[in-house]
């Protein structure tokens, strides 16, 4: 991968989990797709990850034909921006053969790294979940996925992320188990591998994700820090998600006023994630809660999934009226409202 995309993404910042754009008959909304990846890289985001849980992994069925399109519809919106310096991370799921055929296809289209999810890998174990990512990375850098087991994950031990993290092609992982032990695993096992310096380190924990950004951790050296977040929550309220990136880039350097604000902002971001994700309902309606949030700033036009099954679960949406009220200083609305015409257009 070209040098500056890797130094890009090593220097960390806000990448969201990009949402699929669908109409009411469920085939692709090609304009609100493209939309939406204006509006992230506009907002300032220094990266996309496409074909990923948040864009729903049944996206992944050859036999609905949009892996491609999908991909090739972020790449090209990137294409638009004349530094084109955003980063490309493509999801790939499945059996070792068809995480690397998934992993070819995104080279193909410009994509920077591979985020290699377990989802769809079948019943194997850690060795054999190492050389499906080492067979990945012989195509694209790789980035090792810790998801939590509520959403197609598996818990994974520390010996697995130090040997992860010793393979060369890996440039970094996403830390999602939502569990702070399994978190911590992760940290201790990069800090073994001899590759700590080489490796970035992503928070995909939402419902912790303040306190994942300002946290150092004890490594051999300097210590261990997330550099950036590749979030489902990061899909929604985008410029506000890199203001606070940035803020806590300051506070790690030792601004208090920084980690002030961080500590305030804390609690109201985690409530309204819990809403948004619907952790009352073990994150059954979680991707319908991002699509409406998208929806209310007019970004999508409604809250349809490759599953006719997948909505919001009862109460869910009177949650996310209270926390729509409650806490409009994590939004971005104004931001939205002046540029969503051109992205539409």
């Amino acid at each position: 991968m070209p040098a500056a995309a890797l130094q890009r993404f090593r220097n960390g910042g806000v990448v969201p989990a990009h949402p699929l754009a669908l109409n009411q008959d469920r085939k692709l909304d090609e304009r609100r797709q493209r939309a939406l990846t204006r509006y992230y890289i506009e907002a300032g985001a220094v990266g996309l990850a496409v074909a990923v849980h948040t864009t729903q992994f049944g996206l992944h069925d050859r036999a609905r034909g949009l892996l491609a399109p999908v991909l090739e519809l972020a790449a090209t919106t990137a294409g638009e921006y004349p530094d084109n310096s955003t980063v490309l991370v493509a999801g790939v799921v499945g059996p070792t053969e068809h995480a690397v055929a998934e992993a070819e296809l995104a080279a193909s289209l410009g994509y920077d790294m591979a985020l290699v999810a377990p989802f769809g890998a079948g019943d194997i174990g850690e060795k054999q979940l190492l050389e499906r990512a080492r067979a990945v990375g012989e195509v694209l850098p790789v980035i090792g996925f810790y998801l939590q087991p509520a959403v197609g994950g598996r818990p994974l031990s520390r010996e697995f992320w130090s040997e992860l993290a010793q393979l060369p092609s890996v440039v970094g992982i996403k830390i999602a188990p939502f569990d702070r032990y399994a978190t911590l695993d992760v940290m201790h096992g990069v800090a073994r591998s001899g590759r700590a310096g080489e490796i970035a380190l992503y928070t995909g924990n939402d419902d912790n994700i303040v306190s994942d950004l300002v946290n150092t951790y004890p490594g051999p050296g300097a210590p261990l820090h997330m550099v950036g977040g590749l979030l489902g929550q990061w899909a929604v309220w985008v410029r506000e998600a890199v203001r606070m990136s940035q803020l806590a880039r300051q506070a790690r350097a030792g601004d208090d006023s920084a980690l002030r604000c961080l500590v305030d902002l804390d609690p109201a971001l985690t409530d309204a994630n819990a809403a948004l994700f619907d952790a009352a309902n073990g994150f059954r309606g979680c991707v319908p809660g991002i699509h409406e949030a998208l929806r209310r700033q007019g970004l999508l036009e409604g809250l349809w999934c490759l599953d006719e099954d997948e909505r919001l679960s009862p109460g869910q949406l009177e949650e996310i009226d209270r926390i729509w009220a409650a806490y409009p200083h994590l939004r971005d609305d104004e931001f939205v409202e002046a540029n969503l015409d051109r992205w539409l257009a």
